[in-house]
Parts: C-alpha cells; structure tokens; sequence
C-alpha cells in the first residue's frame, strides 16, 4: 500500500504543478506540459505558442516561476525548458483555446468554429472534428451541443490513439461552452490503408508485364486505326463530282465501239427456188 500511495501522489503533485503552470502562463497559449524527476533536479517542459511571454524581461518571469515551484510544491532545483510549437494550427489544444477566447469575446459560435475548421485544414491535415457543448444559444436558452467535421478521422479502436485532441472551457454570460478539437496530423499511418508501391516485384515478371502491356498496347491501336479507317467516308460534293464524270465518260464511248459478233440466218425465198431445173415427165 505504501508504493501504492507513492504512485497517487505523484500523480497529485503533478496535476497541481500543470494547473499552477497553465494559470501563470495563459497569454502564452501553453499546449503541453511534461515533469520528469531526476535524482538531481525536476525537469519541467513547457511547449507553448509565444514562448517570449514565458521567459520574459531578462528571464525574471522563469526565476518567478521557479521560485513559486520551490515554495508552494517543495520541488528542488526545478529546470523550465521553453519550447516553442512549430504548427499551432496542427495543435488541438492551442485551436481549442483560440475557439474559446473567440467566443469569450465576440459569441458567434459557428463562425469561430468554421474559421477554426478552415485553417487546420489548410495546414494540412488529414482530418478535423470540432464539437462546442454548452448554452450556444443565449440566457435562457436550452444547452445543446454543434459539431462540425472535415476530412478523415478515425472515431474508435486503436486507431483513434492518433488523433489529437483538445478540450477548453470558455466561460460565458450565460454559461459554460466546452469545446472539443480532434485533428488527424499529416503524416499519420493507418492500419486499413496500405501502401502497395513498397511491395517489389522480381525482374523476370516486370519483364513479362512490359511485354504484355506492349502487346495489349498495339492491339488497341490497331483497333482505333480500323475504326477510324471505317468512319472516314467521302462527302456528298465529291460523290456527285464521280458520278457526274462516270456518265460523261459512258456518254462519250459510242455503240460502234463495242462490236457484236451477230450470226444472221439465210432462209429460203421464192427466187432461190425458181431458178432449180424442172425434172422431165417419166412418161415421155
């Protein structure tokens, strides 16, 4: 049971120095922060947006903070690491805290959302859900929750450990509003979706793929060529032009010039038979 009670308060302790840290350091938009013990000193990584509002004039508001970490928490020899976030856009926390300061400040809540939406998209990421819960609408009004997504994201099983999420309150005339951000980074492998261009293929059968694709290659091109081949036709202009000339031509032959081979057949007529000799009487 002691180690046990060991574990919690350190978990305690920890959650204490994150909220301490988060309060003192609000203008500067912190995204994450990281608590490492060591044998010889306590250190504290501090990932924000505007990392010169954390180290301040000379470096006076690190010592502040240091000195506050060795007197209220009892940590020896804290070490502050500044780090400052590449891609803001990229960050579900920093984006949630800038929908919630939006609508502290002005209360349009679809408007703020949609921007949001847009510019972590136009970062380049793969996904984005952004879901606002709360009373949206005014005093008096129900509470009742907006989301708005884009792209892909995955909502469910292992996957979903990817994603990032961050979460805010902004605090309103008529309530809280809680706002929820999830962004898939650019880069992100999923499980489902695999990459078939890593796979290699030997040589013999891209040598026999070439020949395949080359052979499927001129069969088609034989095929356009005979349609193309069959489309074509002559106009009607240059029909007319042909047939005009083949009579012309046929009119221009005269008969005389096909001979016919006519066989005449003679028949007998009356002179023929008159010119024969009588035959004499018998008798006389």
């Amino acid at each position: 049971m002691a180690s046990e009670r060991k574990f919690i308060q350190k978990a305690i302790s920890d959650f204490a120095i994150k909220e301490f840290l988060q309060r003192e350091l609000t203008n500067a938009g912190v995204s994450t922060i990281e608590i490492q013990k060591t044998p010889i000193a306590t250190r504290i990584a501090i990932a924000v947006r505007r990392p010169g509002l954390v180290v301040g004039k000379k470096g006076q508001t690190i010592k502040d903070i240091s000195e506050a970490l060795q007197s209220k928490y009892g940590i020896e020899n804290p070490q502050i690491e500044v780090i400052e976030v590449a891609q803001p856009s990229l960050d579900a926390k920093l984006m949630a805290e800038k929908i919630g300061k939006q609508l502290e400040i002005k209360g349009n809540t679809k408007t703020a959302m949609r921007f949001a939406l847009r510019e972590i998209m136009s970062a380049g990421a793969i996904g984005a859900e952004i879901r606002a819960a709360g009373k949206l609408v005014g005093k008096g009004g129900k509470a009742k929750s907006t989301t708005i997504r884009a792209g892909f994201l995955k909502k469910s099983g292992e996957e979903s450990k990817k994603m990032r999420e961050g979460h805010f309150t902004a605090y309103m005339k008529a309530g809280a509003i809680g706002i929820t951000v999830k962004i898939a980074p650019p880069g992100t492998k999923f499980s489902d979706k695999v990459d078939l261009s890593i796979l290699t293929i030997p040589v013999e059968t891209e040598k026999i793929l070439d020949v395949a694709s080359e052979k499927a290659t001129e069969k088609i091109d034989d095929k356009k060529k005979r349609v193309v081949k069959k489309r074509v036709a002559k106009p009607k202009s240059e029909k007319t032009a042909t047939d005009a000339s083949a009579k012309e031509t046929v009119e221009a032959t005269p008969a005389e010039t096909t001979p016919a081979v006519v066989q005449e057949k003679t028949e007998p007529t009356a002179s023929t038979e008159s010119t024969k000799p009588t035959p004499a009487p018998q008798g006389a």
